[in-house]
């Protein structure tokens, strides 16, 4: 009788140099009855352990490839990507956001403190986030937050695709400093916002603070997303609004980070997630 076995060493700490096991990287038959009783039941516990390993990493091989990862060449990165151009009388924005990528961030909205809040997207999303928006800021940002919010939405919507093996929920809670910011949101294709934060003042810089809530529900809005936002504690404007956009963005990252455990199905019972 002979044992196929695979390029390993089999040996305890009483194996001597001579006596010990050594095999190339081709299989090679050994007979049993040369070896000891002692070695026999080793190399029967290794060729099992050994086609099960085989078993199990095929079977991962095979549920990753279903998955588009990012690839990196260079400086340019390919993954789910979604890009928008939006123009009205009021405004032009550019949007181009990769869910797959680095952190990198390139915003210029014409609005400093949203570029600030944009960059935290990218940054603690892991997303790359371009925005390019002009508007009549002259007369207040309004209409600018508005519509990159609405652009935004509409570019996470088509990286989206079917949401086919991502894991659709995501929640988190940032703090910074004094304040502390719950967020818990669903891909579900179905736009809900439930906004509860209380900001003190009326102005961060020159940003109403009244934007931050126009924004989740432009953004909701368009990408069909169910938000919900909830102050747990915060007494500064500028913490509570920045802690908002941080807990936004891990929750919204571990929403659309793939669940290798799905193999590549979509979330849903009903077996679709569609904006609706």
């Amino acid at each position: 009788m002979e044992l196929s076995v695979s390029s390993h060493r089999l040996c305890n700490s009483s194996c001597s140099s001579s006596s010990s096991l050594l095999f190339n990287s081709r299989i090679i038959k050994v007979p049993l009855v040369s070896l000891s009783n002692h070695h026999q039941h080793k190399l029967l516990l290794f060729n099992r352990l050994h086609h099960k390993l085989n078993t199990t990493t095929a079977a991962s091989m095979e549920t990753q490839s279903a998955i588009p990862h990012a690839s990196h060449n260079g400086s340019s990165i390919t993954g789910r990507i979604g890009e928008v151009k939006r123009v009205t009388k009021e405004t032009n924005v550019h949007v181009k956001i990769n869910l797959d990528g680095t952190g990198v961030a390139e915003n210029n909205t014409g609005i400093p403190f949203l570029d600030h809040m944009l960059d935290q997207l990218a940054s603690h999303g892991l997303f790359e986030v371009h925005v390019k928006a002009t508007g009549d800021i002259h007369i207040d940002d309004h209409h600018t937050n508005e519509d990159v919010a609405l652009a935004i939405g509409t570019a996470l919507l088509q990286a989206l695709g079917d949401r086919k093996g991502i894991n659709r929920f995501g929640d988190f809670s940032a703090p910074l400093d004094e304040a502390l910011i719950h967020v818990a949101l669903d891909l579900s294709g179905r736009p809900h916002l439930n906004y509860d934060l209380q900001i003190p003042t009326q102005r961060v810089g020159t940003y109403d603070t009244q934007l931050v809530e126009h924004f989740f529900q432009s953004l909701a809005n368009t990408s069909g997303m169910t938000l919900h936002i909830r102050q747990l504690a915060g007494k500064n404007s500028h913490h509570i609004i920045e802690a908002t956009f941080k807990a936004f963005a891990r929750a919204l990252r571990q929403a659309t980070e793939y669940d290798l455990r799905r193999g590549g199905s979509i979330p849903s019972s009903k077996g679709v997630l569609s904006r609706s």
